[in-house]
């Protein structure tokens, strides 16, 4: 592909001057002209944009110091350098020139090699400046893609210490950008915002593991550590001026506020939470109700959508719940696009059935192994080690139960409670982590 050829706007009301500019420069060059001072503004300011601009400053109306500063004082326009063509030879003329804004001055008569070799210099400049910027603006999209990729890495780390890996920072992030598109921000504010998503539940990095992984209502000291996940990941965030980090923090403090100011750890009300929570509030039910949980089986997207419509103006904005409820089908979207599979999640491992020789062995079980004695056990408290049919087996030498993954909804297993009870002692009925974190 040829190279990109250079536009030169040359401003003089001299017919002459003009023509013997075209004569000079149209072989290598685009050439535009403008034989007054409004028409010179004017094609400066009119794709293409000139590279350079030959100014005249004896030119009716308006010199050429003063179309200067003018194109000086236009963002757009203060890029493009300007070279003074003029008879002036007094050394005050080329230095008001130069203040004006001018990169060189060149002095009637023309001479062509001379004049050549200065805007050759000039336009070399301007390309080399133009390298410069594609390198700035190609190390600023590499920074900001690895920032946004730690970010990922951290709360894919936080996941792991919950017992695997997931697509949970992809979705949560896509649910966080619905919304807020849906209650009206715009452009990079929503930008932000899904950047930011992926460290809201950051502050589990602080909360012990065996709390994280355990697969039964946590208990009343549990929960009370639980909780505290909020105000960690305010902590491990920090107060920035930067504004990704900024509503990153405001995030991870304030998700697990309820409209209705039985949420934690502000009993914040209402409008007091701040918008950021009040979506991420939102955005973490549904994940929570429609991903895998330890205690739970996932449900469906529409499910989900009315137990979150059925909390409008209790633990949820109705105003959030109102967006959330025009792009639940996107958001199934979204959650069928980045969907788990079970080998991404290192404690549920049950990928190969039990050899047969170890089905017999099962018949004769008297009670349970021990959980570190079963193979999937051994690396998941989330599985339960039962006694099982001739069917099954364990798949591990000298263990004589099998091991199988039990999923119940709240409410449904001896002495657990139901959504109603859950929310009145300020434990939310869906959201991630054991017991509804």
């Amino acid at each position: 592909m040829s190279a990109r050829r250079a536009t030169i706007l040359v401003a003089d009301d001299s017919e002459d001057i003009r023509n013997l500019f075209g004569v000079m420069l149209k072989k290598n060059y685009d050439v535009k002209f403008a034989t007054n001072s409004e028409e010179a503004l004017a094609a400066a300011d009119t794709d293409p944009l000139p590279d350079l601009i030959l100014l005249d400053i004896e030119m009716p109306s308006m010199n050429g110091y003063e179309v200067c500063e003018r194109l000086k004082a236009n963002p757009s326009l203060t890029h493009i350098p300007v070279i003074f063509v003029t008879a002036r030879t007094d050394p005050k003329d080329q230095a008001q020139g130069l203040m004006a804004g001018a990169v060189d001055y060149i002095i009637k008569p023309i001479s062509a090699p001379i004049t050549m070799l200065r805007v050759r210099t000039q336009l070399a400049l301007v390309d080399q400046r133009r390298a410069l910027e594609d390198q700035v603006q190609t190390r600023t999209e590499e920074l900001h893609e690895t920032r946004l990729q730690l970010i990922r890495r951290l709360a894919r780390a936080m996941e792991y210490r919950e017992g695997g890996l997931t697509n949970r920072v992809l979705r949560v992030s896509a649910y966080v950008e619905l919304l807020s598109q849906g209650v009206g921000l715009k452009g990079h504010v929503v930008e932000i915002l899904a950047a930011a998503a992926p460290l809201y539940d950051i502050g589990k990095m602080g909360v012990p593991e065996h709390i994280l992984q355990k697969s039964d209502t946590l208990n009343d000291s549990e929960w009370a550590e639980m909780r505290k996940h909020a105000e960690i990941g305010a902590q491990i965030i920090g107060e920035h001026k930067d504004p990704l980090l900024g509503q990153a923090r405001v995030m991870a403090l304030t998700h697990h506020e309820s409209w209705d100011s039985t949420g934690y750890p502000g009993k914040l009300k209402g409008n007091a939470i701040p918008v950021l929570g009040r979506i991420m509030a939102v955005a973490d039910a549904f994940e929570a109700m429609t991903s895998t949980q330890r205690h739970r089986s996932p449900i469906s997207a529409m499910e989900a959508a009315k137990r979150i419509a059925a909390e409008a103006g209790k633990q949820f904005d109705p105003t959030v719940v109102a967006a959330f409820m025009k792009v639940v089908k996107e958001l199934d979207e979204v959650r069928a696009q980045y969907k788990d599979e079970l080998e991404g999640i290192h404690n549920l491992d049950f990928a190969a059935p039990p050899p047969k020789k170890w089905r017999a062995a099962a018949i004769s079980c008297a009670g349970r192994p021990p959980l570190s004695t079963c193979r999937a056990g051994r690396s998941a408290r989330a599985l339960r080690c039962r006694r099982r049919t001739a069917r099954t087996g364990c798949g591990n030498p000298g263990s004589p139960a099998t091991c199988i993954p039990t999923t119940r909804a709240p409410g449904d297993r001896a002495g657990r409670a139901g959504p109603e009870a859950r929310r009145a002692s300020g434990r939310r009925p869906w959201s991630t982590g054991p017991g509804g974190s």
